[in-house]
């Protein structure tokens, strides 16, 4: 976590630090495989230095990206789970409950999806 340090320490809201801190600490121990990077200003994962998943956050909520196909592929369950999304981010509000098993199956999608991805980002 070393690696996202400096991002978290900057987040002004006290429990918005301690959520994100949560979730980029259960990303790592989760999937220990994957690397830690700062790009864009945001935390990311990588895996064979192709994008897996980011986050970033804003006054109202904790951003997920996990690229347009991942969305494209878990719209319904982003829906039933209460998160608001677009083409490209899960808006994951700070009081509503982190469904980790969503984000895990939305992680272990890219990380397969993009196992034979030889660039940063889909094509």
């Amino acid at each position: 976590m070393e690696t996202f340090a400096e991002f978290i320490a900057r987040i002004d809201n006290p429990e918005h630090q301690a959520r994100t801190e949560e979730v980029l600490n259960w990303v790592t121990e989760k999937f220990p495989n994957l690397k830690q990077k700062i790009a864009w200003n945001q935390p990311m994962f990588t895996d064979h230095d192709t994008f897996i998943i980011g986050f970033s956050v804003s006054k109202q909520h904790l951003a997920v990206a996990p690229e347009k196909a991942g969305i494209n592929r878990f719209s319904e369950e982003i829906t039933q789970a209460g998160y608001d999304h677009t083409k490209e981010l899960v808006r994951m509000k700070w009081k509503q409950e982190i469904d980790f098993s969503l984000l895990e199956r939305m992680i272990e999608f890219n990380i397969a999806d993009k196992a034979e991805c030889s660039t940063f980002w889909r094509k």
